[in-house]
């Protein structure tokens, strides 16, 4: 089986953005291959061996961080991928790109069925293949306990980092999809007195703090939500989005991600009063999936003078 590397610990930097002082975690250097903490979700199943598995099942959106991370796992380790969706345009059929060129690149097999991602008894169908045939089933974005595993890693990646600086008050805040990420950094990082902080980016509230209780049910454990001042739809285009996102890489020369970062970053700056001690930002990564967002932004706001 080919292998492949993450580059671990991941590094923290320093970084002064709109006359604040931040750090900032940048997983979205662990892997050239892995998508930032969906490298870290997956991390179990590179790390253990999986004879009896012959093929991963999974469901989300066509140009999903996830769905190429999976793909680039089920390659790796010899097995078929199948992944469902509610919809592919007929543009996005004609013009392969983003996530999804490369997970079909990586043998990905991809149906479209509405049916198969709605919120309530059909995901139990897709469940029970789990444990037949030698089928792994790994839930939508990587929610799943497994990805414990790799986010354990992370937050005694991030108590080094903090002991070393010696920083006596440590706050993290990252925005989320299903709040996976979030949640078990929460529960590793509790004992230590870190608290963990995000925002919806997919969802509003409630979703987030059901995809919580679905892997931890101690609301001890769950992260602090902070919400938008904004309604924000998500996959939308918005000039705030890309204003934001175009003034970090010309102010720190960082990449970030334009589905989640620019949200997770506005929210953060509108919540300053919130925080007490140092704030580190998480860099989930997700890059690859720019490619399909930013010709959309660049059509529609490049020229900077059109309205949301």
């Amino acid at each position: 089986m080919e292998e492949i590397k993450l580059n671990l610990p991941t590094p923290i930097e320093s970084i002064h953005f709109r006359g604040h002082d931040f750090y900032l975690k940048r997983d979205d250097l662990i892997s050239r291959d892995f998508s930032g903490n969906k490298a870290r979700k997956l991390h179990y199943y590179l790390a253990n061996d999986f004879p009896h598995i012959k093929r991963l099942v999974s469901y989300g959106s066509n140009q999903s961080n996830a769905m190429y991370s999976m793909s680039v796992l089920a390659k790796l380790r010899g097995w078929d991928f199948e992944y469902y969706t509610d919809h592919i345009s007929d543009f996005l059929k004609k013009n392969p790109h983003g996530n999804y060129a490369k997970a079909l690149e990586n043998g990905m097999k991809i149906s479209c069925h509405s049916e198969f991602i709605s919120e309530s008894k059909n995901k139990e169908i897709l469940k029970q293949v789990q444990y037949d045939d030698g089928t792994l089933f790994i839930n939508e974005g990587g929610r799943d306990k497994e990805a414990s595993f790799g986010l354990e890693i992370m937050a005694n990646e991030i108590i080094d980092w903090q002991t070393e600086k010696s920083i006596q008050k440590l706050n993290i805040f990252l925005p989320s999809g299903t709040g996976t990420t979030a949640l078990f950094l929460q529960k590793y990082l509790k004992n230590n007195g870190i608290k963990v902080y995000t925002t919806p980016c997919v969802g509003d509230m409630a979703y987030l703090m059901k995809q919580f209780s679905l892997l931890e049910e101690d609301i001890s454990f769950h992260p602090t939500i902070i919400n938008s001042q904004k309604k924000w739809h998500f996959g939308k285009l918005y000039k705030e989005h890309y204003k934001i996102w175009l003034e970090l890489q010309k102010s720190i020369d960082v990449v970030f991600d334009l589905l989640y970062d620019p949200i997770g970053w506005q929210v953060l700056l509108e919540n300053l009063e919130k925080f007490r001690g140092a704030i580190l930002y998480i860099h989930q990564g997700g890059l690859l999936g720019n490619e399909s967002m930013l010709p959309r932004y660049e059509r529609r706001f490049k020229d900077n003078n059109e309205d949301n």
